[in-house]
């Protein structure tokens, strides 16, 4: 009985200290550990001592009293576990030190979508990065470059252009054990990050821009986060805002869009009913079709177009599921 309580003890105190992050929590929870499973090792006389508790079992039998507590000791592994696995669920995939760049610089806009997407890439799989923001109305910041476009990532010298490729040649660089997944699984990747390309970021600017108010608030954001002059940020915010406005009306007739907030809605349903009841589209984990939605939505989330979806669609609970386990950004901040 001896060996099975001080084994329970350590399996319960090594759970306990994974969930809760470290050797600190260990001593603690050993010293918990001990108290609740006192009394099964009492009887072979290894405590001299009476636990606190005694009073509450002098009336019980030894039977009952070991009974209670195994049964609590059961309850606090339950908890224990259920806790270690979600930890273990929703943990980052960080490289190894080896292969991790040792300079990264993003070309971006802050609000652009594209952006965002190469970003909830560097950031779920902890690549540092610096960014540079860019001036939308002059571009001097990417003069040096014959690709006029955002994105552009300077990775160790080489410079890599358009979103998904740059996630393709990053993920073909650092992640070549990702290249054993099925082929149904890479199909389905596949699939997921070409609608998003093709269709999701067309349903967000008809969205943003939808009214007056709305296209003020996102340019009131696009102005505070991105390179703008004091004269610039006034000018680009009523006049962008204004432009906007009637450029969301043109891509609502591209895009053969009549309700801007029904095609939002339906785009976060279509993208729930994908996830079939699993936790991510890659299952236990993200993929990186996973990391496309949660980008270019990242932006919009606060928004009212973004508080909208979540209200009104079954996104929410994937879109926290990758809030939390993207993180703090692994920008570095200059």
């Amino acid at each position: 009985m001896r060996r099975a309580s001080t084994l329970a003890s350590s399996v319960l105190s090594n759970t306990l200290a994974n969930a809760h992050g470290g050797v600190g929590a260990s001593t603690v929870h050993h010293r918990l550990l001990q108290v609740v499973l006192f009394c099964s090792s009492s009887t072979t006389n290894s405590y001299t001592h009476r636990p606190w508790f005694s009073p509450f079992f002098s009336s019980s039998s030894s039977g009952s009293a070991r009974g209670v507590c195994l049964g609590v000791a059961g309850a606090l592994a339950s908890v224990a576990t259920a806790a270690s696995l979600s930890q273990s669920v929703y943990a980052k995939e960080p490289l190894p030190s080896e292969v991790v760049p040792k300079d990264v610089i993003l070309y971006q806009y802050e609000a652009c979508p594209f952006c965002n997407k190469v970003k909830a890439f560097l950031d779920y799989y902890d690549i540092p990065y610096r960014v540079v923001e860019v001036n939308p109305i002059s571009k001097k910041e990417i003069k040096w470059s014959d690709y006029k476009k955002v994105p552009i990532l300077m990775v160790d010298g080489e410079q890599l252009v358009d979103s998904s490729a740059i996630i393709d040649r990053l993920t073909a660089k650092l992640l070549p054990e990702k290249s054993i997944n099925s082929v149904s699984d890479k199909d389905e990747e596949k699939k997921w990050r070409g609608w998003v390309d093709n269709h999701l970021v067309h349903v967000l600017s008809p969205n943003i821009y939808r009214n007056t108010s709305e296209a003020l608030e996102s340019f009131d954001y696009i102005t505070k986060q991105g390179n703008f002059s004091f004269s610039q940020k006034i000018t680009v915010k009523y006049a962008g805002a204004a432009a906007m406005y009637f450029v969301s009306k043109n891509l609502k007739k591209k895009y053969n869009i009549t309700d801007e907030r029904a095609a939002l809605y339906e785009a976060a349903e279509t993208w729930v009913n994908a996830l079939n009841g699993r936790e991510f589209l890659g299952g236990s984990k993200p993929n990186l079709a996973d990391l496309a939605v949660y980008g270019v939505l990242r932006p919009i989330r606060y928004l009212t177009s973004g508080k909208d979806m979540v209200e009104n669609t079954r996104i929410g609970d994937w879109y926290t599921r990758m809030e939390k386990l993207v993180g703090e950004s692994s920008r570095i901040k200059v």
